[in-house]
Formats: C-alpha cells, sequence, structure tokens
C-alpha cells in the first residue's frame, strides 16, 4: 500500500479524500493555488505545496506543476479527484511513464469512455442502446445548423471533455443553435483546455438515472447500484438519490448488468460511472461514462457502506477487491443536497464573498435519520470566483425514502450560511414538494415548478405557528433583557400585513404558551439568546429550527422556503403599520445590471445603437460559465458602463437605454 499520496484537486473532494487516507494510514500532499492557500483542506493535509495563481489554467490544470510537486514531496501516487485533470488520457499517461501511480482508471480506458464522442460511438459498436446523435467532430456553426437539422429540434450541444455541468446548451432552433454552438465551444476552451463538440437529440421529460461501478486490475468489476440526478439546473445537478424510485428490480439489474458489460469492454479498473437518460416508461439510452470519482458519490457509500475512495486507492495499489456481486446489496435510501453559493431569488446566479457565518448540521445519528457532511469551507473562508461556487454537499440516510426526505429537510433547517447567497432556501421547497416525495421526477422539474423563476413559498398553516410563536418567544427575551416593566400579555403579531391576535403565558414547566386562534401552542426546549441567527425549539412536539435577523421593526424569520418580516406590536400600533403604504420598487427597467460579479467577456454595443429585443447586450463570465444578458425591449443605447476585462460587481449597470 502507498505510504504517500498527492492530491491533485482542491475544496470539499481533497478534504474527502484526505479523510480515507487518514483512516488508511497515508499520508497526504496537498497542491493549491493562491486563492486556496489557508483553506481548509490545507489545513488538513499533511504536506501542501503552492503551484501557482488562481485561475485553474495557471494552477490545477497544469501537468509539469503537479508532477514536479509530486518529486519534491516522495509520493507514490496521485489522486485528481473529480475535474482539472481527472479524465485526462495524456497526462494519466505521463505519470505512468514517471513511474507515479495514476489513482483512477488505466489511460486507455480513459480514452475509450472519458470522451464523450469516442464513448458513444464504443458502446454503439458493443450492442448499448445510445441516444440519436452525431458523434463525429464539428467544425462550424454553419454545419452545426445542417446537422441539428438532419437529426431534429430540440437538439443539446455538449462539449466533448465536458463535466459538471460545463459546456452545455439545448437549442430548439437555428438561432439558438447558432448562438448555443459558440458559447459552448468557448466555455470547453475555457473549462477543459478543449473546444470539440458533439450534437445529440434532446429526450423530451427525460430522466437522469446512473450506474456506479467499480474495477479492479485482475478483471473484476461490480455495480453498486443507482443514483437519480434528474434534479437539475442549466444541466447541472443539484439533488441526488440512490436508489432511483423510478427502476423496478428487473430495470436495475438490466442497467447494472449494461454497465458492467461496457466497463468490461475496456478492462475498466477503478470508480466509475455509466450515464443513461431514462424515459418515464423505464426505456433507457446509454448517455456517457464518467472515468472518475462523481461529486454524488456519498449517497452510494451510504446505500452501499462501500467507501469508493478507499476502493479507487486498493485498485491503484493491485490489491483484489474484496467482495463480489452477490455480496452488494442496497440498505435505506439516501439523498445529496448540492449547497451552491448562489442566489436562488435572482435566478440562482453565483454569489461570491466571505462565509460570515456557517452552521453545519450535527452528522451521524440523529434517532429516524442520519447526517453526513462533505464540506471543503469553515466560517470566514472566501467563496472565490475561480472555481464552482459549492459550500457542501449535505447528504442525509433513512430506512426509506419518506425518512430520508424528511431527514434532508430537518438537516437543512439546521444549516445556517451568511455572507453570501446560497440555496439552501430552494432546497428546502423542493423537500416539501408534494411531486417531489411523490418520486415524479424528471430534468425539466425546477423549470416545471418554477417556471418564473424562484421566490420561495407561501409560509403554510403550520409555517405561520413557526412565525409567530418564534417572533413572540424573541420579543419576550428582549423585552426581559431590556428590563421592560410592562409585563404586557397581548400583542398583534403582523406577518408581513396578516394581523394575528395572541395571548401569552407559561405553563407549569415554564414553556411558553401561545394562544391563538381559540388554540394554545406549547413552545418548549428554546434555544435562542440575542446574536444568534438560529432559533431552535419544539412546538408541540415537533423540533424544528428557524433562521432569524432582527429588523429595525421587528424580525426577519426564515423556515425552510417560507420567510416573512415579522413584528410583535400593540394592537395600536399594529393598526398604524397596516395603514402605511406598500413601498414602491424602484424603476430598472432602461438599465442593463450585472447578475452577478464576474468579468466582462463583452458588450457587443455602442453609444447611439439601435437594439431590438432579445439582442445579445452583454456576456459576464462567473465560475467558468459565460452568461449573456439580452434586450428586453426595444431601444437606443444611451451610455455603455464597462468594457471586456473589467470586473464588475452584482448590480453594477452596463449598459442604459435612453
Amino acid at each position: 500500500m502507498f505510504k504517500k499520496i498527492l492530491i491533485a484537486n482542491r475544496g470539499e473532494i481533497a478534504v474527502r479524500i484526505i479523510k480515507t487516507c487518514r483512516k488508511m494510514g497515508i499520508k497526504t500532499v496537498l497542491v493549491y493555488s493562491d486563492a486556496d492557500a489557508g483553506s481548509l483542506a490545507c489545513e488538513m493535509a499533511d504536506e501542501t505545496i503552492h503551484i501557482g495563481p488562481s485561475p485553474a489554467a495557471q494552477s490545477y490544470l497544469i501537468q509539469d506543476k503537479i508532477v514536479d510537486a509530486v518529486r519534491q514531496s516522495g509520493a507514490e501516487a496521485v489522486h485528481p479527484g473529480f475535474g482539472f485533470l481527472s479524465e485526462n488520457p495524456v497526462f494519466a499517461r505521463r505519470l505512468e511513464a514517471e513511474g507515479i501511480t495514476f489513482i483512477g482508471p488505466n489511460p486507455h480506458a480513459i480514452e475509450a469512455m472519458g470522451d464523450k464522442i469516442t464513448s458513444k460511438k464504443f458502446a454503439a459498436e458493443a450492442g448499448v442502446s445510445t441516444v440519436p446523435g452525431h458523434m463525429g467532430l464539428i467544425e462550424s456553426t454553419e454545419e452545426a445548423v445542417k446537422i441539428a437539422n438532419e437529426i431534429g429540434y430540440p437538439v443539446m450541444i455538449k462539449a466533448s471533455a465536458g463535466g459538471g455541468g460545463k459546456g452545455i446548451r439545448v437549442a430548439h432552433s437555428d438561432a439558438d443553435m447558432a448562438e448555443g454552438f459558440a458559447a459552448v465551444k468557448a466555455e470547453a476552451l475555457t473549462a477543459f483546455g478543449d473546444d470539440r463538440v458533439f450534437l445529440e437529440k434532446f429526450i423530451v421529460n427525460p430522466r437522469h438515472i446512473e450506474i456506479q461501478v467499480l474495477g479492479d486490475k485482475h478483471g473484476n468489476i461490480v455495480s453498486l447500484f443507482d443514483r437519480e440526478c434528474s434534479i437539475q439546473r442549466r444541466n447541472q445537478k443539484v439533488i441526488e438519490e440512490a436508489p432511483s424510485p423510478l427502476l423496478d428490480d428487473a430495470t436495475r439489474k438490466a442497467m447494472g448488468d449494461q454497465a458492467i458489460a461496457l466497463a468490461r469492454a475496456v478492462n475498466y479498473d477503478s470508480a466509475g460511472t455509466v450515464e443513461f437518460v431514462a424515459g418515464q416508461d423505464r426505456s433507457f439510452y446509454f448517455l456517457e461514462m464518467n472515468t472518475r470519482l462523481q461529486v454524488e458519490h456519498p449517497v452510494t457509500e451510504l446505500i452501499t457502506g462501500v467507501d469508493l475512495v478507499e476502493q479507487m486507492i486498493r485498485s491503484a495499489a493491485g490489491e483484489t477487491m474484496a467482495f463480489k456481486q452477490e455480496d452488494l446489496s442496497i440498505n435505506g435510501w439516501a439523498i445529496e443536497s448540492r449547497i451552491y453559493a448562489e442566489d436562488p431569488y435572482r435566478g440562482f446566479l453565483p454569489s461570491i464573498g466571505r462565509l460570515v457565518r456557517y452552521e453545519q448540521p450535527e452528522e451521524g445519528d440523529q434517532g429516524d435519520y442520519t447526517v453526513r457532511n462533505d464540506s471543503g469551507v469553515r466560517e470566514g473562508d472566501e467563496i472565490s470566483m475561480f472555481y464552482d461556487p459549492m459550500i457542501a454537499k449535505l447528504c442525509s440516510w433513512g430506512e426509506t425514502r419518506d425518512a430520508a426526505v424528511t431527514g434532508m429537510a430537518r438537516a437543512l433547517e439546521d444549516t445556517h450560511l451568511s455572507g453570501v447567497g446560497h440555496n439552501v432556501p430552494f432546497l428546502s421547497a423542493v423537500m416539501d414538494q408534494e411531486r417531489f416525495k411523490s418520486g415524479q421526477l424528471s430534468t425539466s422539474y425546477i423549470k416545471d415548478e418554477f417556471p418564473d423563476g424562484f421566490r420561495g413559498l407561501e409560509p403554510s398553516e403550520e409555517q405561520k405557528d413557526i412565525f409567530i410563536t418564534v417572533a413572540a418567544a424573541m420579543n419576550e427575551v428582549l423585552a426581559e433583557q431590556a428590563g421592560d416593566p410592562s409585563e404586557r400579555t397581548d400583542w398583534t403579531v403582523l406577518i408581513d400585513r396578516e394581523a394575528h391576535e395572541v395571548s401569552l403565558s407559561y405553563d407549569e414547566a415554564e414553556d411558553l404558551v401561545i394562544s391563538l386562534d381559540e388554540r394554545d401552542l406549547t413552545l418548549s426546549e428554546i434555544d435562542w439568546r440575542p446574536g444568534m441567527a438560529q432559533f431552535r425549539a419544539v412546538l408541540d412536539d415537533e423540533p424544528f429550527t428557524a433562521e432569524v435577523k432582527r429588523a429595525p421593526d421587528g424580525f426577519d424569520i426564515r423556515h425552510r422556503a417560507a420567510r416573512a418580516r415579522v413584528r410583535v406590536l400593540t394592537p395600536r400600533a399594529a393598526e398604524m403599520y397596516q395603514r402605511l403604504p406598500e413601498k414602491v420598487a424602484a424603476d430598472t427597467s432602461k438599465l442593463v445590471l450585472s447578475p452577478m460579479p464576474g468579468l466582462v467577456v463583452d458588450i457587443p454595443v455602442t453609444v447611439g445603437q439601435e437594439v431590438k429585443s432579445g439582442e445579445t447586450v452583454a456576456i459576464i463570465e462567473a465560475m467558468k460559465m459565460q452568461n449573456i444578458l439580452k434586450a428586453e425591449h426595444d431601444g437606443v443605447v444611451k451610455a455603455v458602463g464597462a468594457k471586456a476585462g473589467d470586473p464588475v460587481a452584482a448590480d453594477d449597470v452596463l449598459v442604459e437605454f435612453a
């Protein structure tokens, strides 16, 4: 077994690999860029080596720097994690030539399966069902439009070397294809150093289901069953689960057998994932094979008890797999929510900045469910514009799917972040939706359920009870702290402008009793004091956590996807509040604002130019993605506020119309 492994990655996956290496008694060396100096992964690694500036193209993607770091440290093997060089056969062969072990599949398997064009040809030759498409390289936009018409719209444009949702667009027309083809090529070149693009038919209302495979260097290959990854946004997975609620035993076995057969055809030896697009009728087609560890691997580990990072290391070291297919089985259900630094209330735009507060749920057995949280950041860390904005992968496990969903909802409640925008309210909304609970999923789920974007959910009656009791309890604590002598027990609680008359008292156990609408609600086990961002308590025997913040005239309270300004007032003051006029938002209809912090790629308009609705007026790059901003109406450009290469902040004015 290896004595020292170099990790050619960063963030939560680097932390994840270090944890397994510690368990196995293996020393770790971590390479890091300027942006990652002082990161959690750097703190945890036994050794660290600086490899350059923050952009990945100048650090994590430079093979010479990785090889030099291996020589400098004396490491025997390299674990590439996912992304960066993890699916680069040239890198794997170079390590092999240098006498360094690559912890991943052999270069032939990477080359055969890692390139999405080659893999589809290989799969077709092997008799694997594939989605209709054009697997050859496409040189020009005109050629792409012609091929798209032959396939039939809608068509998916995909980067051959893509991954992680990068370098993908869906085109519904020739105009979409012309614009999207150029954008995908540009993104692919920036993110992967490879601008090759291919096309395939976009299956309407599909589900994304994948099979985890694992092989060793002695010809043994097993399936660790399936994961459902249908909850996606912009082709980026957001929520995954294992197993899939769609599959029956027969389909699961058929998909597993096909995945194993494909892996065996290339002598696959390591962890890998065979991805399928599935119809609602359980038909399925091969999409691609990812020749690396997947981001969502924790859910498979939770239902099988197999440490995939450990198995990758053991396979690379030449060990024979210690189990066979018949030794594996599915135990319970697991769900993973990807927590991103992004603002769901502003179209999920990336958010960067300092993570001022980060309170994580308690990991381990929580009674009816188990929590696992894979995170690469700590409170006080910086969320950088140079990398994916992932903060954590929060996982729950339960004996049933219902238990796992309930556990995830509670774990999300116990997660608090501030300083950057984050998608925890959105993830909570999905957990509370009946459609998700029923397992009726598709890759269009988010677009179907939130067609006008995410604005949160209206509070349920139970959540209104939480808002009222939390605000009343906080008001009591603050009054006591201030020495308020009034001892008032009757209040009016406003949820935004909705009034509720309440009366407060205490029972024999000194729990707070709130009389509301001829009901008595009991709030017990209160865990809150001024300055705390989370209010934990038990309301009528149901534990909950709410996110709270004092405001000048009350409290801002969020429970899951519902949030409101809540005020505890005297009846007279409440009457006055309800007479106040509604605040009117500022008119920004003539402005094109930067939706996020990033770099200006291009502003293809000039002062005095007439612009038609739908025309591109700016392109902003952030988190390795290009965001195309279009005019929402016809107009004449009055002013241009930035130029190509300029850094911009969220809400900076890019273009102003007369």
